[in-house]
């Protein structure tokens, strides 16, 4: 049995997939490492096989054609076999104290289900993660602890009030295989930050949740081809509308806020921060084309739901992005600004 397979997508990451596959590794043979090679052009699919042959009851590797992050990880899913999956990109890593941690408590809580198939367990394990500028020495650590209750199994209707930094984002989500395969995602080919659907499209398939108060997750910052670079998600504004649009039409907000109302309240804030970034990169840009497509994303989401347009527009962070004329613009960029230096999500 293996407790959690780990989806590691990998292009050209001869440089730094090494440091994520050892970290892995630390977790020992209760888990699975799948290397999606996605048609990388460097030494990644020699890497990957290497590790395959020293590690043939841990690692697997799958080669395929270029497909794009989001190709990778729908592959890896298709074929996980752990009870829990975990995506973790090749130029990141976790915590080997973290790591003993969370395996202690995944093994302790399937042995029990194994016991007892009316035992509950968690469909989502949640814990801390670290924007780590590992070449400048410094780090962000995001928690979660005023959220959430630590070490306690619960539900939506437990959590409380995320602040503005705190979303449940991949790097800090663990779900049951089951959850992710039930809520039918499946991420965009040939597009960046689709790890914004996959954090948000299955979380009301999840019933219970289980906060840990570790650092496990370390997303590095520093690349300059890296996709949360400034200059790379302006070139790629195309990707990022093409996300923010699954993400509005993936999940029906009106029947989750019968069924679980502070869990729709959360996703309405995330869908908030979302809609921020693709206006705030849209006024970067500052063209008539990028202004064009501002306007229409808020008429497809008016078209779409009238009421979260208007709570949206009206009455969240999002609304702040759309301030009219040049001050609007030079004011929401300004706060866009202070963000980055406050939080250095990128």
């Amino acid at each position: 049995m293996k407790y959690i397979t780990f989806v590691v997508p990998c292009y050209n990451s001869e440089d730094y997939m090494k440091r994520c596959i050892d970290s892995l590794l630390l977790a020992g043979s209760d888990v699975e490492i799948i290397i999606v090679n996605d048609g990388s052009k460097d030494k990644t699919r020699e890497i990957a096989e290497d590790y395959n042959v020293k590690y043939p009851d841990i690692i697997r590797v799958i080669n395929k054609e270029n497909g794009g992050h989001g190709s990778g990880v729908n592959v890896g899913l298709e074929q996980a076999t752990g009870i829990y999956f975990k995506v973790v990109d090749s130029d990141d890593w976790l915590d080997q104290q973290a790591l003993d941690q969370l395996m202690f408590k995944v093994r302790s809580f399937c042995q029990l289900k194994q016991k007892d198939n009316a035992f509950v367990i968690p469909d989502l394990f949640i814990c801390n993660y670290v924007y780590d500028h590992l070449h400048e020495e410094i780090r962000h650590d995001i928690s979660y602890k005023n959220a959430l209750d630590e070490e306690k199994l619960c539900t939506w209707q437990d959590i409380g009030f995320f602040k503005p930094s705190q979303y449940l984002l991949m790097h800090s989500q663990i779900f049951r295989t089951s959850v992710l395969r039930e809520s039918g995602v499946k991420l965009p080919e040939h597009t960046f930050y689709v790890d914004n659907i996959f954090a948000y499209q299955p979380l009301p398939y999840v019933k219970y949740l289980y906060y840990m108060n570790i650092d496990l997750y370390h997303y590095f910052i520093g690349r300059d081809d890296q996709s949360v670079n400034e200059d790379i998600m302006l070139k790629r504004i195309d990707q990022q509308i093409r996300v923010t649009e699954q993400m509005l039409t993936c999940v029906n907000l009106q029947v989750v806020k019968k069924k679980e109302p502070k869990l729709a309240s959360y996703m309405c804030r995330y869908l908030s921060i979302i809609m921020s970034i693709t206006n705030i990169l849209l006024l970067m840009i500052n063209s008539e084309e990028s202004m064009l497509q501002k306007n229409k994303l808020w008429s497809q989401l008016k078209a779409l739901d009238k009421g979260l347009y208007l709570k949206l527009k009206y009455t969240s962070m999002s609304g702040l992005t759309n301030m009219p004329g040049a001050i609007g613009r030079k004011l929401t960029i300004s706060g866009y600004r202070v963000a980055q230096k406050l939080y250095k999500f990128n």
